[in-house]
């Protein structure tokens, strides 16, 4: 599914012309029966075309590395050798079932995503360290989209979670891992944290 961004504001700093064109707030996006509608699912004929760079190369190999269009890659596949320039922005999370539960732990965070959040989070719940997931559940649709429905999601928009204060916008891309094939255990995911003046961090 492709979706496009023209909505521009002003020209940022310090990033490439294609991308500034583009590195605007992003407009909320409707999904079906979606309440949080500024993230949309992807797939391989999604223009990415205005992603930051990192985003786009990160969903390239999460498809490069499919078994098959019918089966998910896992974890099994997934070698962070092959994206080791990607690695301090990505972040994995478990995904475990309690009595019909979804919840979500952090497997690993990458030093981007540590910077970001200001401190280590490995080995803790995601409702944890972001208590708002906690006070409004409708922030974890997504979550629950990707397990349930085994499809990659893109967002760009302000930060709903708990992060540094000068870190205001947010640009990621969350990928399902299955190790059979289907059921999702892990949520791969890459993100970019931006400043007030839209510069990267």
């Amino acid at each position: 599914m492709s979706i496009g961004m023209n909505h521009c504001l002003m020209p940022l700093p310090l990033v490439s012309t294609p991308y500034r064109r583009c590195m605007s707030a992003i407009l909320p996006i409707p999904q079906p029966d979606r309440p949080n509608g500024t993230w949309i699912r992807c797939d391989e004929t999604t223009d990415r075309s205005s992603w930051y760079p990192a985003l786009a190369k990160f969903f390239a190999y999460w498809l490069s590395i499919r078994p098959s269009a019918a089966l998910l890659p896992g974890r099994q596949h997934f070698d962070p050798l092959h994206i080791a320039d990607l690695m301090p922005r990505v972040w994995l999370l478990d995904v475990v079932r309690d009595d019909g539960r979804l919840r979500f732990r952090y497997r690993l965070a990458g030093t981007k995503e540590v910077q970001t959040l200001e401190r280590e989070v490995t080995g803790e719940w995601l409702d944890d360290v972001h208590p708002r997931l906690k006070a409004n559940p409708a922030l974890l649709e997504r979550y629950r989209f990707i397990v349930e429905q085994g499809q990659p999601t893109y967002r760009k928009g302000f930060i709903n979670f708990t992060h540094k204060r000068e870190h205001v916008r947010v640009e990621n891309c969350m990928v399902p891992l299955a190790r059979d094939g289907r059921a999702v255990d892990i949520i791969a995911a890459c993100s970019v944290s931006f400043l007030s003046d839209g510069r990267p961090t």
